[in-house]
C-alpha cells in the first residue's frame, strides 16, 4: 500500500474581492505519482497550487503533508517536502549565475562548502544540463527550455518529496517540450503537473484531477477522461491532439500512377 504523501480535507478559500475560488477540494496524492491538474482558466489550479507550499494558507479545511499540518508554525518544513515550480522561469532565476540560483535554496537551509557544492552539481546533473558547462552562465542568455531545467534544479536542490509544476510546457518549442517530458518521467519525486497541455498529462500522468469553478468534477484514470469529449467541452477543455488528430494509412494516401510521366 503506498504512503499518502499529501492530502487536503474540505479546502475553501475566497479572495477579498468575493470570488470563491477552491470549494470543499478533498484530494490525496500517494507517494510516487504523477498527477495531471487540469482546468480552464479561472478553474481555481493556480489557486490550489499555492495552497500546497504554504504561499496561500486555507481559510477552511486542512493540508497535512507528511506527518505535517500545514500552517504557520511548520511552514519550513513543508517547504523543504513540497518544492514548487513557477510557470515562467523568469520569476523564479534571480541570481548572476546557474550555479548561485540552484545553489540558493540549500545555501538558505545552511548547506556550506562541499555539501552545498555537491548538492549543486546533483541538481544540474539531474536535469541534464552539464555543470562544467552552465555553472557559471547567466540564467538571461539561456533558451527558454534551459531555463525551466535550471528552474527545476533549483528546487531539486532543496530535495522536496513533491514537486508541483505549473505549465511546465508552457512556451517551449516541440523539441524542448519533448527533453522537458522525459524529465520529469524520469525524476523519482512524487509530481503534481498543472497544465493545459493535455498531451502531456497523457504522455506521462496516469492520473488527472478535473477542477471547474474551484470544484473537482473528475479525479480518475487520464485515458478514461481524455477519450470523453463531451465531459471535458462541458469542462471547457478539447480533447489532446493525439487523440483528435485525423491520421491516415498509406492506403489512404492518393496514389500515383505508375504510368504517369513525372519527369
Amino acid at each position: 500500500m503506498k504512503d499518502c504523501l499529501i492530502q487536503l480535507e474540505n479546502i475553501s478559500y475566497i479572495y477579498p474581492d468575493g470570488n470563491q475560488a477552491l470549494k470543499n477540494i478533498n484530494l490525496s496524492i500517494d507517494a510516487g505519482e504523477r498527477v495531471a491538474l487540469v482546468g480552464a482558466n479561472g478553474s481555481g489550479k493556480s489557486t490550489l497550487q499555492l495552497h500546497l507550499n504554504g504561499i496561500i494558507l486555507p481559510q477552511a479545511g486542512t493540508i497535512t503533508v507528511g506527518e505535517y499540518q500545514l500552517n504557520n508554525l511548520n511552514l519550513k518544513q513543508i517547504r523543504k517536502t513540497v518544492g514548487l515550480v513557477f510557470q515562467n522561469p523568469d520569476d523564479q532565476l534571480f541570481m548572476p549565475t546557474v550555479g548561485e540560483d540552484v545553489s540558493f535554496g540549500p545555501l538558505n537551509l545552511g548547506l556550506r562548502g562541499v555539501a552545498l557544492k555537491e548538492r549543486v552539481l546533483q541538481a544540474l546533473m539531474a536535469v541534464n544540463l552539464a555543470p562544467e558547462m552552465y555553472i557559471e552562465r547567466n540564467p538571461d542568455r539561456l533558451s527558454g527550455g534551459e531555463k525551466k531545467r535550471v528552474a527545476i534544479a533549483g528546487v531539486l536542490a532543496m530535495q522536496p518529496e513533491l514537486l508541483v509544476l505549473d505549465e511546465p510546457t508552457a512556451q517551449l518549442d516541440p523539441r524542448s517540450r519533448r527533453q522537458l517530458l522525459y524529465l520529469l518521467e524520469s525524476l523519482t519525486q512524487t509530481q503534481i503537473i498543472a497544465t493545459h497541455d493535455l498531451d502531456l498529462a497523457l504522455d506521462i500522468c496516469s492520473r488527472t484531477v478535473i477542477l471547474n469553478q474551484g470544484e473537482i468534477v473528475y479525479d480518475g484514470c487520464t485515458l478514461e477522461v481524455m477519450n470523453d469529449l463531451d465531459f471535458l467541452r462541458k469542462n471547457a477543455l478539447e480533447s489532446p491532439l493525439s487523440l483528435s488528430r485525423p491520421y491516415c494509412s498509406l492506403d489512404d494516401a492518393p496514389q500515383i500512377s505508375k504510368n504517369k510521366d513525372l519527369s
